[in-house]
């Protein structure tokens, strides 16, 4: 009986938080090793995260990851991975290999994972919703480097997406992007999802990834930082304790909160049910970014 009371009492918590959200939009960046776990379970958790929020009358748009998966296929096709900057080195032969692995693998696979659990989903590749500039990092002499197809999404295609939300279907979008040259892009996830949100007045964005949230030290996963105002983000910037990974995440964040976003949350994808539990109880897990 107990178990049973506890249940009920699981359920009243999340009610206000049903209320509230019913009718918002929430976008998912969808990312991190748990992706590729060979346990179902642990693989498919945001899948069934994804058809509950639909359930509850929440749209979610997802915009996934899969930047192991391109290193694998790069390996088995005998290319070697080389990244600049925390960018991946994308050459004519790296970007068809990305395009296939995003959008003809993973993707799908994504909307299928949905459809299981009784969800609704349709996948799109990259270039059919988003747009973007090469990305040309600068040089320790200063000069540009030239990562090749590796672009900055500047633009996003709404109208099939808000298509989607009208009839109770979760969008799912690759990471990939086409170029103002014609050619296909390989994109930060992070930056993709960030401009998803702002472009679609989304009520939040939920990067998902392998560590339980912004880490005041980067060796104690204990130290997370439970909520962080976007004023404070520069003093940590400086201090080192957001860097590398991080910062396409934090820069988005602001970004997006800066639009009308009203919250971002970091969560640990590892977590069993890490999205629900961020959104529906009073505690919420991760770090929580806000004005």
């Amino acid at each position: 009986m107990q178990n049973l009371i506890a249940k009920a009492t699981t359920l009243l918590e999340a009610l206000p938080y049903i209320q509230k959200f019913s009718g918002a939009t929430f976008v998912v960046k969808y990312g991190g090793s748990f992706m590729d776990s060979t346990d179902p379970d642990v693989r498919d958790g945001v899948a069934r995260d994804v058809v509950f929020l639909e359930a509850v009358e929440i749209n979610p748009v997802v915009v996934h990851g899969g930047g192991k998966a391109i290193t694998r296929a790069m390996e088995k096709a005998g290319l070697k991975a080389r990244f600049i900057q925390g960018q991946r080195v994308t050459d004519h032969a790296a970007v068809k290999i990305v395009d296939q692995v995003l959008s003809r693998e993973i993707n799908p696979a994504v909307v299928l994972a949905i459809k299981s659990f009784g969800g609704a989903a349709k996948g799109f590749a990259g270039p059919d919703i988003f747009k973007c500039r090469k990305i040309q990092l600068p040089g320790a002499d200063g000069c540009p480097l030239d990562l090749g197809f590796v672009g900055e999404v500047t633009e996003v295609n709404t109208a099939p997406l808000i298509e989607c939300i009208e009839q109770g279907v979760t969008p799912v979008i690759s990471p990939t992007a086409r170029g103002e040259d014609g050619h296909i892009y390989n994109c930060n996830a992070d930056v993709a999802a960030a401009h998803a949100a702002i472009a679609l007045k989304a009520k939040r964005l939920v990067f998902m990834s392998d560590v339980p949230g912004l880490l005041r030290d980067p060796d104690d996963p204990d130290s997370v930082i439970p909520h962080l105002k976007t004023r404070e983000v520069p003093a940590l910037k400086k201090k080192g304790v957001v860097d590398k990974g991080m910062i396409p995440k934090v820069d988005g964040a602001i970004a997006a909160i800066k639009s009308g976003v009203e919250k971002v949350s970091f969560v640990d994808g590892r977590v069993p049910h890490a999205v629900l539990l961020e959104i529906f109880t009073d505690e919420g897990i991760g770090t929580e970014i806000v004005l």
